[in-house]
């Protein structure tokens, strides 16, 4: 559990796991191996590993307390899910709650759940299992879910994908399907789901804006508090290998040219005002803040 103070909003980062995950180029096909190993010195260990070529990642949430508010940014894997084209998420069973209640944070006095877009490792503790059924974890919050990703999952939607849109889809919508009925229609049917589309305020000083590509409607959140900044970028980012050459996408982009768009602007703007920027699945200490470097971008600093 880390904390980072900005303006007067605190920021918390519980972690659900974090290890190697899969083979480096499996992850971020565009980017060559020796790009891997010429950055060693500050890739690794937190972000590679270099003995067995292994991209590392971070499965964690991260939690702002601002102006009263308790947001929670992003969900994980969850416990006790079928997911049997994801190993590393199929049935896991972890100690996140505790890890949650550890930070200080209780699930009913949370306002808000962000999901930044809805894949498996990003709305699993979206929901809990009570008495064989999947309920809501944080009863008393509104779930903000980016709309074109719900009618892209929503089985009765005339929007519903039919087919995979990328390689690493294939074989993956039977688990789709499944993170539908436990993770989001669950919270719909609770009626706490607020569908939203193009930008979502939350306060003067958070504010969601769409940044396609990742999915259809992956997005980005915006924290604002006394003239600091910071972005949760969600899987805009994978790995900081990225910064250096911005238009590689993750394997798992939907649409690797509109997420190549995205991430640029949301990178440029980032280094042009300063912006602490927040990625899903970035070890070490998980936040960032960058600057302009040739073609790319680099490490201005790593948050403290």
């Amino acid at each position: 559990m880390e904390r980072i103070v900005l303006g007067d909003a605190e920021i918390i980062r519980v972690v659900e796991w974090q290890g190697p995950f899969a083979p480096a180029r499996a992850i971020v096909p565009e980017v060559a191996a020796a790009t891997w190993r010429e950055n060693e010195q500050w890739l690794a260990p937190d972000h590679w590993e270099a003995s067995s070529d292994s991209y590392v990642a971070a499965l964690q949430t991260w939690v702002v307390r601002h102006r009263g508010r308790t947001v929670v940014v992003d969900t994980g894997v969850g416990n006790g899910r079928r997911r049997p084209n994801a190993p590393h998420f199929d049935q896991r069973q972890g100690d996140f709650p505790e890890r949650l209640a550890a930070a200080g944070i209780r699930p009913e006095e949370v306002d808000v759940v962000v999901n930044t877009h809805l894949h498996a490792d990003h709305v699993g503790w979206n929901t809990v299992e009570r008495d064989g059924a999947w309920v809501p974890a944080f009863p008393n919050a509104v779930y903000l879910m980016p709309a074109a990703d719900y009618a892209a999952l929503d089985p009765n939607s005339t929007h519903a994908r039919t087919a995979p849109r990328s390689e690493a889809e294939r074989g993956r919508r039977e688990d789709d399907q499944l993170m539908f009925a436990d993770s989001i229609a669950p919270v719909r049917r609770a009626g706490q789901v607020v569908l939203w589309e193009g930008g979502h305020r939350i306060d003067d000083g958070l504010t969601l804006e769409a940044a396609p590509g990742h999915t259809p409607g992956s997005s980005v959140l915006r924290l604002t508090s006394h003239g600091e900044r910071a972005v949760f970028v969600g899987d805009l980012l994978h790995s900081p290998v990225q910064l250096l050459h911005p238009t590689c996408n993750s394997c798992f982009c939907e649409d690797p040219a509109q997420a190549a768009a995205s991430r640029l602007r949301i990178l440029e703007q980032a280094a042009q005002e300063r912006e602490l920027v927040i990625p899903a699945h970035f070890g070490g200490p998980g936040a960032v803040e960058v600057r302009r470097a040739g073609s790319g971008f680099a490490v201005a600093r790593w948050a403290s």
